[in-house]
């Protein structure tokens, strides 16, 4: 009789008890609208293609999905704003691949990398366009090459801000090409992309979809494209590698990441919505519209491909000599 009151007691004990945190997530997960959080201003590539994804995953899986800029220090404010969220599916960070810079660029960076935050999916590849105003007198890459190397420090590249994929792929232009262009950061590539136009900078390595409408437009130039092969929406624009510099490639990625710690379960919810939303054939054409091609993945292949771009990536930053705020 005493043991059996005994059970009784810590069965009601139990029942008194709170559930996990994650676990009571989990199961009324969402119950309210998520802060997708992009650490660049506006109008970027990053901006874009949250905005494009957010939309259908609030169709396609009844999300209500609120963007929020924090542009600033290549990323790294945004980006620090959603490490140090609650992790509880709420506050998801679009980035892109400059976040994978940023720990050999920043040596002090108010959060841990790979430890901080982890994957949910990636979302897409872009193309990145070296590109100048209509007007530059540069009409070929080799033209810029041969300024380039005949007057160091004369000609200008503009970036999204240091420690970003533009800022980068100008410092890899620099190595692989064995010249030295001077960088220009701005707050976003909005700005970035509006003083070359005007001539005030002299080139920008833009993502597709910051680009190609001012293209349409004639406001920008093509010299060259920055992937491997040449781009199937642009058969005639030639690589940066045929056009010039041998073996320069810059592979582009943006992506979604949550807070570590996000229950599994909220994780799991979030890739499947992703998938969902970037298997549409409305978000397929809109991402083709602009350069850029769909690429979902598993959160374990999103946190291997940060950590494998991290080491690729640190012996070029380091050998390139970038510093925040150049």
């Amino acid at each position: 009789m005493k043991f059996r009151h005994m059970l009784r007691a810590a069965l009601a004990a139990a029942l008194c008890l709170p559930l996990l945190p994650g676990a009571a997530h989990a199961d009324t997960y969402p119950d309210k609208p998520i802060r997708m959080v992009v650490p660049f201003a506006a109008g970027s590539a990053t901006d874009l293609l949250a905005r494009i994804v957010s939309a259908e995953m609030s169709t396609s899986s009844n999300l209500q999905i609120v963007v929020d800029n924090r542009p600033g220090a290549g990323g790294t404010i945004g980006t620090a704003v959603v490490a140090k969220a609650p992790a509880d599916g709420y506050t998801l960070l679009l980035t892109s691949a400059g976040h994978a810079v940023n720990p050999t660029l920043y040596p002090k960076l108010p959060y841990d990398t790979t430890r901080d935050l982890k994957g949910i999916s990636t979302v897409a590849t872009m193309p990145y366009l070296l590109v100048v105003s209509a007007s530059s007198p540069y009409r070929t890459l080799k033209d810029l090459l041969a300024a380039a190397r005949a007057k160091p420090d004369s000609v200008t590249y503009s970036s999204a801000g240091s420690g970003s994929s533009s800022h980068l792929s100008g410092e890899l232009f620099n190595v692989t090409a064995g010249v030295q262009t001077r960088h220009i950061p701005y707050k976003g590539a909005p700005a970035a992309i509006t003083d070359v136009i005007s001539g005030r900078v002299d080139m920008f390595f833009a993502p597709s979809i910051t680009a190609l409408q001012f293209v349409k437009e004639g406001k920008l130039r093509i010299l060259g494209v920055a992937t491997a092969a040449r781009v199937p929406s642009l058969p005639d624009v030639p690589t940066i590698a045929e056009a010039g510099v041998p073996g320069y490639v810059f592979d582009a990625w943006f992506g979604v990441l949550a807070p570590a710690g996000t229950p599994k379960e909220i994780v799991a919810r979030l890739n499947t919505a992703m998938q969902q939303a970037l298997s549409a054939p409305a978000t397929r054409e809109k991402l083709v519209a602009q350069g850029a091609e769909a690429k979902p993945s598993t959160p374990v292949a999103f946190d291997k491909l940060i950590a494998a771009d991290i080491a690729k990536l640190e012996p070029i930053v380091k050998r390139s000599g970038a510093q925040p705020g150049q």
